[in-house]
């Protein structure tokens, strides 16, 4: 292990500079005390980035990436763990301490009290707007609202994310978050048609709506399909934007106990079957959990070409 290889030369890094010692980074490279000099100065000219943001920040100047394109994150992390841990960087404290603020359950204040009432048609307050969100102010914000108001609260986006608010001009009507697909999903699997391998190389390419609020005090027909059709319109630009590459796939899973997904059904998705309610089985572990409709909506029209493909490219999270 890389830590072992750190311990041999102490907390004295002098002794470092005259070699070039084994750490693993990428499989079984060496890093030189020219790249630990670069992490030195990149955690010092970052010091309020969470971990890894600072992790993609460091794979992509020091391209650190597989053959795929895809950034060495997980490899970088644990870098950065055994530097600190050998006093050979100083991670800020909400780094080291593992979670960035935005990564916690938020607490609860007055500014995302219940509203007066919203009512009337899509016409009366058109147009709405998705807005994708950049700011932490504006992520910790919608983190409220979610925690709130949603029934499944507020939890850390799997992988790669997009937070938009639905806005009519500047007041805030709702909010959607799209993150990483499910990694298995026996009927989405088999409808796109693509085998083990060609899933575990192209999942990256499918997204998943995996939040989506209308506020309560809000009550406009037909908002929660116009906005949904939005979203298709808009997310892969979007998503390569911010990652990029471009997405060729948007799925999402509706609970069979409380809602029928009416307004995925009237924006063009299909659903694409069931899911059996018992989560992904793990020794130890249990899961409470329900039926889930899976509802899927191509973002490419050529994409399960392009999944079953070795087509996709793309710097991407591992």
């Amino acid at each position: 292990m890389a830590a072992r290889y750190l311990s041999s030369f102490g907390d004295d890094f002098n002794w470092i500079r005259q070699l070039k010692y084994k750490i693993i980074r990428n499989g079984s490279e060496e890093i030189s005390t020219e790249e630990i000099n670069q992490i030195q100065k990149t955690v010092s000219l970052f010091p309020k980035l969470s971990r890894n943001e600072l992790a993609q920040t460091l794979c992509e100047h020091m391209d650190w990436h597989s053959p795929s394109g895809a950034p060495k994150i997980s490899a970088c992390l644990t870098l950065l763990r055994q530097l600190h841990d050998q006093g050979l960087v100083l991670l800020p404290d909400k780094i080291a301490n593992g979670r960035s603020t935005l990564d916690k359950a938020p607490k609860l204040s007055e500014r995302t009290n219940e509203k007066a009432p919203k009512k009337g048609s899509l016409q009366t307050f058109s147009p709405i707007t998705l807005k994708m969100l950049n700011k932490n102010s504006d992520i910790q914000l919608w983190n409220e609202y979610v925690e709130r108001y949603h029934p499944l609260g507020h939890k850390r986006p799997f992988g790669n994310w997009l937070r938009y608010f639905l806005l009519h001009r500047d007041e805030i009507l709702g909010c959607i978050l799209v993150s990483g697909a499910s990694r298995t999903s026996k009927c989405r699997d088999s409808w796109i048609g693509w085998n083990p391998v060609q899933r575990q190389r192209n999942l990256s390419w499918v997204v998943n709506n995996s939040r989506y609020l209308i506020l309560p005090w809000v009550h406009i027909p037909n908002l929660a399909s116009h906005v949904l059709a939005q979203l298709t319109r808009c997310v892969a630009k979007d998503w390569e934007t911010r990652w990029g590459y471009r997405p060729v796939l948007i799925e999402t899973f509706v609970d069979c106990q409380r809602y029928t997904g009416t307004c995925y059904h009237a924006a063009g998705w299909e659903k694409v079957g069931i899911t059996s309610g018992r989560g992904v089985a793990r020794p130890g572990k249990h899961y409470t959990s329900s039926p889930k409709h899976i509802l899927a909506k191509p973002l490419d029209p050529q994409f399960r070409a392009l999944l079953c493909s070795e087509q996709l490219q793309g710097r991407i999270l591992e």
